[in-house]
This record gives structure tokens, sequence and C-alpha cells, in this order.
């Protein structure tokens, strides 16, 4: 546990001390701030727990393209830069470098996710707010995002540079985000698997709506998990050629 810990450690640090991690995150919230503005609180007199469901709604997006991104550059960098043979000659296994990256980078996207608390706070200066509500869809938020980095984390693995990395990233996000239209026109059995697969249609408007099924944690986690997997078989054939 400790190599993780290690790796995961550098590579936050190196968000945090460097301007581009403060730009990114001065970013996410200017962005966030003008959809808040403008799709959330615009468009006439609504309910809080409607302004705090158009809230959650864009930021999947935000955090999702976020995501995606941020992970892009986290083993794609290394090759590129030369120095992923300084991992593999390291005394550290394949598993510990995906997961410490992995983490470094969902701890990143945490704290850029959650210092955008402040715009559901807002809605109590003209209404109440169900603190069950934002938490259950914060929580969807970092699931969201803890599963796309890891497919991001697969992605980054497979490419040689970043750009290559993020399209990677990208393209399958993307796939999953569109299964759901793939079920209206199939049949059973495929409409049950292309509508279980969706990332957003089926499993995380229950959290936009501040609802928490056990069936949408277990998705995402499981998405996290198959995806670091495949990022360290990728690492380990890599390794060995």
């Amino acid at each position: 546990m400790r190599p993780i810990f290690l790796i995961a450690r550098r590579e936050l640090s190196a968000y945090l001390r460097s301007l581009s991690g403060y730009v990114i995150i001065a970013a996410l919230l200017f962005i966030s701030g003008l959809l808040f503005n403008a799709f959330a609180l615009g468009n006439g007199e609504k309910r809080s727990s409607e302004v705090l469901s158009a809230f959650f709604y864009f930021s999947f997006g935000t955090t999702t393209v976020a995501a995606i991104l941020l992970s892009a550059r986290l083993l794609a960098e290394e090759r590129q830069s030369g120095t992923i043979s300084l991992l593999y000659s390291s005394p550290v296994r394949d598993a510990e470098i995906v997961i410490g990256k992995f983490l470094a980078a969902i701890g990143f996207l945490a704290i850029a996710t959650l210092v955008s608390i402040y715009m559901p706070l807002l809605v109590m200066v003209n209404g109440k707010i169900s603190w069950g509500h934002i938490a259950a869809g914060y929580f969807g938020l970092l699931l969201v995002g803890s599963a796309v980095t890891a497919i991001g984390t697969f992605g980054s693995s497979l490419a040689r540079n970043v750009v290559v990395a993020a399209i990677i990233n990208a393209c399958i996000v993307v796939a999953l985000l569109v299964t759901w239209m793939l079920a209206k026109v199939t049949d059973r059995p495929l409409t049950d698997i292309f509508t279980a697969m969706a990332l957003y249609n089926e499993h995380f408007v229950p959290f936009q709506s501040g609802i928490v099924h056990l069936r949408d944690v277990v998705y995402y986690l499981a998405v996290t998990y198959l995806a670091l997997f495949g990022a360290t078989r990728v690492l380990e054939a890599r390794r060995w050629r």
C-alpha cells in the first residue's frame, strides 16, 4: 500500500503545486457558474429541487469532461516523455502504478468538484434546500468522476501521447453515453444490456434527483474496477515487450 500512496501523493502534489492545477479548477468553476446562472437560475421562477436537479445535470457534463482530460496524461505522458522506463525499472508493481495515479487524479477531481458547492447553497437565499439532495448529487458526481477517470486511465495506458489518449477516452465515454439510443432500436436481451450500460440516462438521473440506488453505485464501481484492471493488464503486457 505504501508505494500506492507515495505515487498518489507525488502526482497530487504536482497538480496542487503548479499553476495549471488552479487554472483547471478556476476554469471548471467559471464554466459551472455560467451554466448555473443560465440554466439553473434563469428562465423564470423554479422550485429549489428543480434548480438543484439542473445544477447536477450540467455538473455531470463538466465533471465528465474534466475527468477525460485529467486522466489522459496519467500514463500517456510518461510514455511521451520517456519516463515510463523509470517506472518499469522501479520496485513497484503495475497495479500500484495504476492505482496510485488514479487516486491522485480522482483526488484532484474531487477537490475541483466539491469547491462548487457554494452554487447550490445560493438557493438558500430565496428558498430552501434539501441537504440529502445535495449529498446524493455530489456522491453521484464523485462516482461518475471515478468511473470516467478509470476509463481515462485505461485509455492513457493504450496511447503513446496525451492527445491520442484524450481522443480514446472521449470515444469510450461517448459510446457509454449513447448506448441508451441503441437500446431503443434493438430487441431483448440487447435492449436490457445497452440500457444497463448507459453512463448517464440509466444510472445518474436518480442521483440528479436526490435518490441513491445500490444498483447505480455498483455500476459505477464496477466500471471503475474493470477499467483499472484493463489498464494494469496493458502495462503488464507492455513491460514484457
